[in-house]
């Protein structure tokens, strides 16, 4: 009888699944998404209902051969991606794959990575959700459009290489939105005051200013604004009376927050721990998979963690009644079980993000996990726990005193019983305010009085944890789209983080403000909130996902045909004038940021560096003196200069650019300059063009590459080969030697673009015993020291250096 496939999406579910299933199952993933739309065309038939033109992944055909084989073999296929829309998309494109050799395809879904819930999904197996997909769907081709299409209108317009995305430009408007209010921002002075009063009763306790001439005082709203008005009013209430006008006593319960949905782990993760939205989802990831604990073995940890439903099942609230009677008490549980209620916008289609069991404690993994995941469980664990327990009750006592003009306050709170701050580790009443006993009327002592001099402060820019609050509550994305914003955002260099708050750069300000001007309706907020929810109607099958691409681009095409002709190219004209020609700078974007450039380029090239102030205001920023170097440039006589490029610090003959020569350098003990020599290049051959001798040479990013001894009169120049044929089916290029913009070397296909074929480590032409893929490579790491790897994910073979002839 042939045994049943099990297709998840990532090689570290196999694992943790493959434990508690028999042998009657075999367990693959695909390695995430193995079909998109094409890198390099727009792989969508706009004229035929936006129909997509899939292909297989780069670097997956081999997934996909393995699966194929796997399929071909198994009685039932079932597909286990995760139980969102991205992995409805991934089983789609998976069955669509597997089909032709297996049609006996069924869809499984599990919220957590358990023996009981794999089984139970394998004992309700459903077929494959179109709509689901078809949601997906439309967001990938309506995000496909709009980066497509509007993309190289900004290119033109503003840098070559930046991008727009339907999503990503909101966030962006909304950071630039802020930065706008902060620069338009003009503080305003105002002195706080605050008393030490003294009673018959000790002890002496501290109220702060509540009204003034009978109106809240707040910063910027009925505040003392200057040290006139401040000195008056402490002359004044050093010769009055502070009398007790009421003291107001009451009992008041603080109930626990509800389990974590993704948004508000992100945002505490991000306040507590100062995580990213992106690694605490990758570390959440791994909870969720499974984790090495022990005699245990491989263990899911968490429940799945992109949800937005704080939803719980049955069986976690009973054990978690359990572990609340068990370590703390019944006085710890409630009345009755709590159960929490999922916004109206809210998908609902996983639980809360909780504990897979809630009796594994954060003490029980300690050992077993690194800080970070211990962390990351920890809080996830209390969370739940906590949400489950019974109220915290606290005595409230509100004092309020009236003196000459002024009315003041205090506030003291007294823990009466702990309820669920004892999971919190805040069941302590350390942090308790007590006041003293006071009665109205009695008049205080006034032992000291404070004030000083404040301004008030621009609206605070948004952090990692405010930003995706802010997402939420407008509506704009998803649960599983938080983090990819905001990853997009700094990695367009849209935006910057200064104290771990987001700073819209100056590229970002332009294209923010461009796509603005000329896409009203999709930089419009409530536009992309309702887009969705169209597209939750979409999941629903309550809309037709083709109709509404249609809808859209009813009034997309228009307003891009319009943005062609009208979006003019980016002159951010300044008032600061070229010190050499009088004409103003403008600003302009290169490889490595903005910078001031004159408007009479190419006739003037002057450029200067430069950075705003808190309102905005352009600031230059001059460069300091080269540094004496005391070399002579070997061609020309000139001094060399230290100069820096994106891969460090170099010579620089300065007779640039009629002299281009350059040398390495380094610094003796005494931070003396020296000139590194330069091995000479190793002869390789005979140029073909010139009849010159080839030479291997080194760049300075670190990878080699053979050129002509008569350069530049020839410039005759190929990267270095390893001699391996490339591994891509249908390829006909070699690996050869390159570098990264950071000076990484890899091996890439010789016909790139056409194949991108790419490996990190040194190819060895030798097929993979395990997976049969045609290379394998070279590698060292700290564990394992030199060894022989195959480069296919989710392959894991391994054998010993030693071991190669």
């Amino acid at each position: 009888m042939p045994k049943d496939l099990i297709i998840v999406e990532s090689p570290a579910k196999v694992k943790t699944i493959s434990k508690f299933l028999g042998k009657d199952y075999i367990v693959d993933a695909s390695v995430g998404h193995v079909r998109d739309l094409p890198t390099r065309d727009l792989g969508v038939d706009e004229e035929n209902n936006f129909a997509p033109q899939y292909e297989i992944i780069k670097g997956k055909e081999d997934v996909v051969k393995r699966l194929k084989a796997a399929a071909k073999k198994a009685g039932t296929v079932y597909l286990a991606p995760d139980p969102d829309r991205e992995g409805e998309a991934i089983a789609w494109h998976v069955a669509e794959l597997l089909k032709p050799v297996n049609s006996n395809i069924r869809r499984i879904q599990f919220n957590e990575i358990t023996a009981r819930a794999v089984k139970e999904a394998l004992e309700n197996a459903q077929d494959l959700d179109k709509n689901l997909f078809d949601s997906q769907q439309a967001r990938r081709i309506l995000d496909r459009l709009v980066g497509y299409k509007i993309s190289p209108i900004l290119w033109k317009n503003v840098k070559r290489g930046i991008s727009a995305g339907r999503v990503q430009s909101v966030a962006l408007k909304i950071l630039v939105e802020r930065e706008k209010e902060r620069r338009a921002f003009r503080a305003d002075e105002y002195w706080p005051f605050k008393v030490l009063l003294e009673g018959a009763n000790p002890p002496p306790f501290w109220l702060e200013l509540y009204k003034l001439s009978a109106k809240t005082v707040k910063p910027g709203v009925n505040h003392i604004s200057n040290q006139t008005e401040a000195e008056s009013l402490q002359e004044a209430l050093e010769s009055g009376e502070f009398i007790v006008d009421s003291v107001q006593e009451k009992q008041r319960k603080r109930n626990p927050l509800p389990p974590y949905i993704t948004s508000t782990l992100q945002q505490d993760a991000n306040r507590r721990m100062g995580y990213s939205a992106k690694r605490t989802m990758s570390i959440a990831q791994r909870l969720y998979e499974g984790v090495e604990l022990g005699t245990r073995g491989t263990t899911a940890l968490i429940t799945y963690m992109r949800t937005d439903s704080v939803r719980i099942a049955k069986d976690a609230q009973d054990a978690a009644k359990e572990l609340i009677f068990e370590k703390f008490g019944s006085d710890y549980y409630p009345s009755k079980t709590r159960n929490f209620k999922t916004k109206g916008s809210a998908q609902d289609a996983h639980e809360a993000v909780r504990p897979v069991d809630v009796s594994i404690t954060p003490d029980d993994v300690k050992a077993f996990l690194p800080s970070e995941q211990h962390k990351l469980y920890r809080l996830i664990w209390q969370r739940f726990l906590s949400s489950q327990m019974a109220a915290a009750t606290f005595w409230d006592t509100v004092v309020q005193v009236h003196a000459p003009k002024t009315i003041w306050r205090a506030k003291g709170e007294r823990m009466l019983f702990p309820g669920f701050l004892a999971a919190q580790d805040k069941g302590s009443s350390e942090n308790d305010t007590e006041l003293p006993k006071l009665a109205e009327g009695e008049v205080l002592k006034l032992n000291e009085l404070k004030k000083e001099q404040k301004f008030t402060q621009p609206p605070a820019r948004f952090s990692e944890a405010s930003l995706v609050k802010t997402l939420e509550e407008l509506g704009i994305g998803r649960p599983s789209t938080y983090a990819a914003i905001i990853s997009t955002l700094l990695d367009r260099e849209y935006a910057c983080q200064e104290e771990k708050r987001f700073v819209p750069t100056e590229l970002g300000f332009t294209v923010s403000d461009q796509l603005s001007e000329h896409f009203q309706a999709l930089m419009d907020v409530t536009f992309t909130a309702q887009m969705e929810g169209l597209l939750d109607d979409v999941a629903s099958g309550k809309k037709d996902w083709a109709d509404l691409l249609k809808n859209f681009g009813d009034d997309f095409y228009p307003t891009l045909e319009k943005a062609r002709t009208e979006m003019a190219r980016s002159q951010q004209e300044t008032d600061i004038k070229c010190e050499n020609c009088g004409k103003p700078m403008t600003i302009k974007f290169g490889k490595t940021g903005e910078f001031l450039g004159c408007t009479g380029f190419p006739a003037c090239r002057t450029i200067k560096n430069f950075i705003r102030d808190e309102q905005g205001t352009i600031q230059i920023v001059e460069r300091e003196k080269p540094e004496e170097t005391g070399v002579k440039c070997e061609k020309c006589g000139r001094p060399m200069a230290i100069k820096q490029s994106k891969r460090g610090e170099f010579l620089g003959c300065t007779g640039y650019p009629d002299c281009k020569s350059i040398v390495n350098f380094e610094r003796d003990e005494d931070g003396k300059i020296k000139v590194v020599e330069t091995e000479k290049p190793k002869v390789v051959g005979t140029c073909p063009d010139c009849g010159g001798e080839l030479l291997l040479k080194k760049a300075r990013t670190g990878s080699r590459f053979i050129a002509c001894s008569n350069y530049p009169d020839c410039t005759h120049a190929t990267p270095f080969s390893t001699g391996v044929p490339c591994p891509q089916e249908g390829c006909d290029g070699e690996l050869v030697e390159k570098s990264s913009r950071r000076g990484k070397i890899f091996y890439s296909c010789s016909t790139y673009p056409k194949c991108d074929y790419a490996v990190w480590n040194w190819p060895i032409n030798e097929p993979c015993p395990k997976c049969e893929h045609p290379i394998l490579t070279r590698k060292t790491t700290k564990d394992k020291g030199e060894h022989i790897a195959c480069p296919q994910k989710g392959c894991g073979y391994i054998k010993g250096a030693e071991d190669e002839s």
